[in-house]
């Protein structure tokens, strides 16, 4: 503040310089004045621009904190008083002021002001350091004390006593400071030194009694760790010889001094010294503030393991002057003192200061509720904070929630202990929770959070205000709102059950169970219903939920299968298509390279083996289709074998309970509940087994169901034809050495292959087909085996074309027949 604190100089004096100056050069005066006029007239219009511009921002956005930092500077200079009075107002009331600004204001003030406006301006100077710890400030503070207060001044007993508990109050909240607290205490024994001077040399016991005052001051500063231990040590001992005492002043050891304020003095040393590279680290200048911040918090670190509260808290109020907005310096600095200091006006105190600096943290507002009313604060001092936090913006919807829950438990703990002052009733909580729906419900929509206010204030209605309609009518305001959402159809249906009201429950089943919900909602709703029936109704009134739920279950039940059959039924289209466009790119390499041959060998292989060619292309096409790209024929071979073998085993094992019924046409979808399910009007089920492609793992649409005994069996057999998650089944009784009699007397060879094989070579050639028309009825079949990249079916009695030894004549009926790329080779040769 420039302008303030310049030297006044009287209107006479100014007027004295200005006639001397013209009468010594009237030119230059004239042409001086009139430069000096333009420049402070344009700086006035841009000035004024300013102001008017801040003005508007100030009126449209209140909390834009630079906006007022910059309005209150323009104000200060163009010295408008009341203004910026007003101004300065206007920003503390909606942000804590920094030190330097309350300096600003307080010496303002000081200099438009006379003695007897003294407490106006020491009123500023106690809010300014009820905002930030400042030794600069309180060192101010405490000369404007001694300066300006007639009473301290004069050292009166009253203005003594004042003194003095303002210089305690300044030791308390800021002598700790290692690296500047010296300063305080420097302080404190100067104004204690000026009183001793003021006493008469002739009040031997006054002087002496104000001598001993000074000493246990000094006594006091010996012992804590400041970062200027050596150098009072060295003053006290100074002064200890004024006083008469024979003392080296200029030893800075502790020789000549009393023991204890020796160990006293060799304690605090210590100390510092732990301390000292931490204080090096935080007040270096190279570093940058993300950096400072971690340094302060491993020296909180360091000084929580000490366990001295003072000291911990001196710590983090410098944190918090250098970090003023660091929400989570702040949460650690509250949650640090409700566990150690848990209630008290300190505690309160830096809760508030932690909402105005930080007021878009909904968990501050939250644990500040809680604070007041550890501390037994007054409902009106609790209301003003809470309302105060409905006008902060929070981050999520979530923490305006957790607020007005905070709200309503303090209301209720304080309401059923009769705690309260008198002016507390249910009506409150009413309100509080009104208050929330009605801003949170267009924001929560279908949440869990908004479930749990309305369940709470319904639960609250029955038990503190006895209304049962009212706590119906909260239920109802949130199904207009979620009525989609299950479980607050479940929880309106829980208290009324809890309440004995089972007629009232069966009305709310009976308005939801045909409502539509997410997932399986809607099947567990009429599960629900029934249970319900189970065991709060009557016969009829179970008989009626059936009839009711039935239709609807078999509704939802067809309708997600359609879903599920059209979501497979594009996955395998997809799949399909995949497979499609990788067989014709390996048809295309396949052809590219024959077609780099000679004419007269492409010419013989044509002729020769057309059919052939077009035979082992189908069955490329088929194997890509199931078993996706498999290269190798050992592998084929391999895997078809292993599969005869497992079908083998799996046949004998599903065969060995003779009382087994064999289900076929059954839904892809089915599952071994939905079966034992269908046959529970039958019973004896004992094991349900349905079948699955061992290559793909969808459902083969078979199964075989054991039962215990021939009656049960019997009875199951009855129900074939019927309809079946929308098929008709079949289900017959199970003979598989009938079947398996049957399957070969009208089974050629080679679809015989081509069943155990999972499908696999279905396309068989001529010669193999004619020559299995000859086999049919016999009892006994000869092993087939597949051979070959693209394997098919050849029986041993036939051979294939071009099959012949060196010598010209017939290979022997043992002779294994070549594969497909043997073939070719073969081909190629000739």
């Amino acid at each position: 503040m420039e302008e303030f604190e310049k030297p006044q100089v009287s209107m006479e004096e100014d007027t004295e310089m200005e006639e001397s100056d013209a009468v010594e050069n009237p030119k230059a005066s004239q042409k001086s004045s009139s430069d000096s006029e333009s420049s402070d007239s344009e700086e006035e219009t841009d000035q004024n621009e300013q102001l008017l511009a801040l003005e508007y921002e100030l009126s449209t956005n209140p909390s834009n904190y630079d906006a007022h930092v910059q309005y209150i500077k323009l104000l200060r200079r163009s010295a408008e008083i009341d203004k910026l009075r007003e101004a300065r107002e206007n920003m503390n009331t909606l942000f804590p002021l920094s030190p330097e600004m309350w300096m600003e204001w307080a010496k303002d003030e000081a200099s438009l002001s006379n003695d007897s406006n003294f407490e106006s301006v020491e009123k500023l100077y106690e809010r300014g350091i009820s905002e930030y710890l400042s030794i600069l400030l309180w060192c101010e503070y405490l000369n404007y004390v001694q300066e300006h207060d007639p009473k301290v001044r004069d050292c009166l007993a009253d203005g003594i006593s004042k003194a003095r508990n303002l210089f305690e109050r300044a030791v308390t909240a800021a002598a700790l400071h290692v690296s500047q607290g010296s300063q305080i205490w420097d302080a404190y024994i100067q104004y204690e030194q000026a009183i001793l001077l003021t006493i008469d040399q002739s009040d031997i016991q006054a002087k002496e009694k104000q001598v001993q005052h000074i000493r246990s001051i000094f006594h006091r500063y010996l012992s804590i760790p400041l970062a200027s231990l050596k150098s009072t040590l060295l003053t006290y001992k100074a002064w200890e010889v004024e006083q008469g005492n024979s003392l080296d002043a200029e030893a800075g050891d502790v020789l000549g001094i009393s023991s204890h304020v020796a160990l006293a003095y060799q304690k605090a040393e210590e100390m510092y010294n732990a301390r000292a590279h931490h204080e090096e680290q935080i007040t270096r200048q190279d570093i940058s503030e993300s950096e400072r911040f971690q340094h302060y918090m491993s020296y909180l670190d360091f000084e929580k393991s000490f366990g001295d509260p003072a000291r911990v808290q001196i710590l983090y109020e410098r944190a918090i002057t250098d970090f003023p907005v660091s929400n989570d310096l702040w949460l650690h600095y509250t949650h640090y003192l409700d566990k150690t200091l848990k209630v008290g006006n300190v505690v309160k105190d830096v809760y508030s200061r932690a909402t105005r600096n930080c007021p878009w943290v909904g968990e501050l507002w939250v644990r500040y509720l809680l604070c007041l009313e550890r501390g037994l604060a007054c409902e009106k001092e609790i209301s003003a904070a809470f309302e105060k936090s409905l006008k902060c913006t929070f981050s999520t919807f979530e923490e305006y929630l957790d607020l007005f829950l905070t709200r309503v438990d303090g209301l209720r703990r304080r309401i059923s202990s009769a705690s309260g002052d008198g002016v507390l009733n249910y009506s409150l909580i009413r309100e509080s929770f009104q208050q929330a729906a009605d801003y949170l419900s267009p924001h929560m929509k279908n949440t869990d959070g908004l479930l749990h206010l309305h369940a709470y204030w319904a639960r609250l209605e029955l038990k503190l205000g006895n209304d049962l309609i009212a706590a119906r009518g909260v239920w109802e305001s949130l199904l207009k709102t979620c009525g989609s959402m299950l479980e607050a159809w479940k929880s309106y249906i829980a208290m009324e059950i809890e309440l004995d009201h089972i007629n009232e429950a069966r009305a709310i089943y009976k308005r939801c169970y045909s409502k539509r919900f997410s997932g399986t909602g809607s099947e567990d709703i009429c599960h629900s219903w029934l249970r319900f029936e189970r065991e709060f109704g009557t016969l009829e009134d179970l008989n009626h939920a059936v009839q009711k739920v039935t239709p609807r279950l078999e509704e939802l039940q067809l309708f997600r299968l359609q879903q599920e059959s059209k979501s497979f039924t594009g996955a395998t289209d997809q799949r399909q298509q995949t497979l499609k466009n990788t067989s014709r790119e390996r048809r295309k390499s396949g052809s590219s390279a024959i077609d780099e041959q000679p004419p007269a060998k492409w010419q013989k292989y044509t002729s020769q083996n057309k059919k052939l060619h077009k035979k082992e292309n189908t069955q490329e096409l088929n194997l890509a289709e199931n078993d996706g790209e498999e290269k190798e024929g050992e592998v084929e071979k391999k895997v078809n074998e292993k599969q005869m073998k497992d079908t083998k085993n799996t046949t004998s094992r599903l065969y060995k309970d003779q009382c087994t019924a064999f289900v076929s046409n059954l839904n892809i979808m089915a599952k071994d509940e939905d079966l034992h399910q269908f046959f529970s009007d039958v019973g004896g089920v004992t094991a349900i087994r349905i079948l699955h492609d061992k290559f793909t793992g969808k459902s083969r649409g078979l199964a075989y169901v054991d039962f215990k005994d021939d009656e049960h069996l019997a009875a199951a057999v009855a129900k074939n034809k019927q309809m079946f998650l929308g098929k008709k089944l079949s289900v017959a009784r199970s003979n598989p050495k009938q079947g398996k009699r049957e399957s070969l007397a009208h089974t050629a060879p080679g679809e015989e292959a081509s069943n155990q094989s999972g499908g696999r070579g279905r396309s068989v050639s001529k010669e193999s087909g004619e020559d299995s028309k000859g086999s049919r009825g016999r009892k006994r079949v000869e092993n087939i085996q597949l051979k070959g990249k693209n394997t098919f079916a050849v029986p041993r009695n036939v051979k294939p074309l071009g099959w012949t030894n060196k010598s010209g004549t017939r290979e022997e009926e043992d002779e294994k027949p070549k594969s497909n790329d043997e073939f070719r080779k073969m081909f190629m040769k000739t």
